[in-house]
């Protein structure tokens, strides 16, 4: 960074992003020079024998070889110029833009020779060589690799090209009328275009369009006024890998000076003492495996990739197409393949499902409604995201008002969140199903659950039909963390049960946190003393072998204060006027009211549970012993509002790992008690 400018134009690339590019490409030019040398060696005095055209043989031969050592050279040192000073070194690499116009202009005489090479191959008699040992076979590879390497070239430039490259919109003022404005509306314009094009297949949904809006807003905002490539994004997030490590380990150093009592504990009896009845682990995990059921036959398929179609016809409903209709289930396919693989994953006889809706739009949201009689509950259980249109409901994340009695009038929420909740309760009111299952069960209780996006919107839900519902109770897993503004999510914890695990990054994924991590990585780019191959270098070892202590401090600059003119380099650079309005400070600003998109902080909703797993003593590891494998702590909903670039990000979200970690926890527990019997 910052962008590359090149013909007038910004690039989606930065100065120091050439080196392995130009190393690939160097390593491809190099074998294809080595092959033309070996047929000039080979066969160029052959070419004297040829009857017609021998003449343009050894042109296209001694004009391939001189290019390919030309672009070889050139290619050679715009690697080494590509590869000096760090991240924000700019000035070091000032060579590089017109060694990469040298580049791009000698693509001129290697298409022209090339073009002219394929003639003389391809276009009838031009060449006739009748000697065995040589034929014009060798000219005609040759043209064809040359044109595959000319295809690349223009790949390449594809994938780089920026649609806004060429205006100058950084240089106005930002004025509601001016030219920041009008680049806004741009980059919007060019991602709703970008989601129509790629993703066609869902404008017949009512609500796409408007989840394409949203969402392209949101990505034309979280990196205005930043000068990022991707490869700037891909670095940064490596480097806080790096940073976040680092001051793990500072502060488990203070924790340890300081002698502090740990925050988590193995010991649940403990945990649980200032918890409600109804809030325990056991009752978790069960309604976990129904949140895990409402994903229905893609989740066993994921699960037994090979087994899953076996596991699966035990329990379809073979032409359920042609069969008398039933109001019990909406939108599944001729086979009822989704609800067998709900009764297979939770186990529950089909007569006990009591209304099944599979159908997914966006803002539209598959949810269950089950009688447990092993609970003695009614349980709602909404389907998290598994389909793009319901990627396009997590990012539709701009802050909605939410209207509920009993909340604050000014209570805001997610807003894709908000609109599934608004179906689930529209579907429910419609068939009237909650109320006829508590008529027929009126000693049960109501339960909500979901896992990810349906944690988020049964939690909503719940506040939607609570006043009617008084008693009803929550069980989240893996809660998003722009859910819901503060004062509401605080009154939600006596009926809302969230239990996170581990580095879980849906946990504390919103727009407030995206937009930390943006100037997390523009702070941690500005720190480092690497330059930006060695990072990526870095990167792969780090997932491969974990990140060696050296690195952490290694990896700095002993200055990372601002440049002298007080502002960081990766911001773009503007006139006089509108500094003042757009200052590092505050685009750097922790102060919500100096976001550009997100005005309101949302949280988790409920109390809290967070599960980590438990680093054995030195003691245990020394004997070989077991102990717990996991500690928990109640949580508040502030700790999940920074994203953490973590090996188990990724993992620690996934249902499966969630259960696996709550099952763990329980039978531990239950060794442990029979020991000590």
């Amino acid at each position: 960074m910052p962008a590359l400018r090149l013909f007038g134009r910004k690039w989606l690339a930065a100065s120091d992003d050439l080196v392995f590019p130009g190393l690939f490409e160097i390593a491809v030019r190099a074998i294809w020079l080595i092959l033309i040398v070996i047929v000039y060696i080979r066969y160029y005095d052959y070419t004297w024998e040829c009857t017609k055209g021998g003449e343009y043989v050894r042109t296209y031969i001694l004009g391939m070889m001189s290019l390919l050592a030309v672009v070889i050279v050139v290619l050679i040192a715009l690697v080494n110029r590509s590869s000096q000073g760090s991240i924000t070194e700019v000035e070091k690499r000032r060579h590089v833009p017109p060694i990469l116009l040298l580049k791009v202009f000698l693509i001129i005489p290697e298409t022209v020779l090339n073009v002219f090479g394929t003639m003389w191959a391809f276009c009838g008699d031009v060449v006739v060589c009748q000697q065995e040992h040589f034929s014009k076979t060798v000219i005609e590879a040759l043209a064809i690799f040359n044109w595959a390497l000319f295809g690349l070239a223009v790949f390449g430039l594809a994938l780089i090209f920026d649609p806004l490259g060429s205006k100058r919109y950084h240089e106005v003022q930002e004025t509601p009328g001016g030219g920041e404005s009008l680049r806004h509306r741009k980059v919007t314009s060019i991602w709703q275009r970008r989601f129509r094009w790629a993703f066609c297949w869902l404008r017949s949904d009512e609500h796409g369009n408007e989840a394409f809006r949203q969402v392209a807003a949101l990505l034309s905002d979280l990196f205005r006024s930043t000068d990022l490539v991707p490869s700037d994004i891909l670095a940064g997030c490596i480097l806080l890998r790096v940073k976040q490590k680092r001051e793990t380990r500072e502060m488990r150093r203070i924790q340890m000076l300081a002698d502090d009592e740990p925050k988590y504990t193995c010991d649940i009896n403990r945990v649980f003492a200032v918890a409600p009845r109804w809030m325990n682990l056991e009752n978790a995990r069960h309604f976990l495996r129904l949140s895990i059921a409402a994903y229905g036959w893609p989740f066993v398929m994921y699960r037994h990739c090979v087994t899953g179609i076996c596991r699966l016809l035990g329990e379809i409903t073979c032409c359920a197409c042609f069969r008398s209709k039933t109001n019990m289930v909406i939108d599944d396919n001729c086979c009822l393949c989704h609800l067998a693989g709900v009764k297979y994953i939770s186990k529950i006889r089909q007569e006990d499902i009591l209304f099944a809706s599979f159908r997914n739009h966006v803002f539209e949201l598959p949810f269950c409604v089950i009688a447990d009689h092993k609970t003695s509950s009614i349980v709602i259980a909404i389907r998290g995201s598994i389909s793009l249109r319901d990627i396009f409901t997590d990012l539709s994340a701009a802050s909605d008002r939410f209207e509920v009695p009993g909340f604050p009038p000014d209570t805001m929420a997610h807003k894709g969140m908000v609109e599934g909740a608004n179906y689930v309760a529209k579907r429910l009111k419609e068939v009237g199903i909650v109320d006829k299952a508590l008529a027929l069960y009126p000693e049960y209780d109501l339960i909500l659950t979901g896992h990810s996006l349906g944690a988020g919107v049964a939690c909503l839900l719940a506040l939607k039909i609570r006043p009617k519902y008084p008693d009803l109770k929550v069980y989240a897993f893996a809660t998003p963390a722009g859910l819901l503004s503060r004062e509401a999510a605080r009154l939600t914890e006596s009926f809302i049960f969230t239990v996170g695990v581990g580095d879980d990054f849906v946990m504390r994924l919103g727009v407030d946190s995206i937009e930390n991590l943006r100037t997390s990585i523009m702070q941690v780019l500005h720190a480092s003393c690497l330059p930006k191959y060695r990072v990526v270098l870095n990167g792969c070892g780090y997932a491969l072998f974990g990140v060696p202590t050296g690195d952490l401090e290694t990896t700095w600059r002993d200055d990372v204060g601002t440049t002298s003119s007080g502002r960081s380099p990766l911001l773009e650079s503007r006139t006089i006027q509108t500094i003042a309005a757009a200052t590092e400070a505050g685009l750097l600003s922790r102060d919500i009211s100096q976001r550009r998109f997100s005005r309101i902080r949302l949280f988790t909703a409920g109390r809290i549970l967070h599960i980590v797993s438990r680093k054995k003593t030195k003691a245990e590891r020394k004997a070989g012993t077991g102990g717990p494998s996991y500690e928990m702590r109640w949580a508040v909903a502030e700790e999940f509002m920074e994203l953490k670039v973590m090996p188990r990000m990724l993992l620690d979200h996934l249902p499966e790992n969630v259960y696996k970690t709550l099952d763990t926890i329980l039978r531990e527990q239950r060794d442990d008690v029979s020991e000590i019997i």
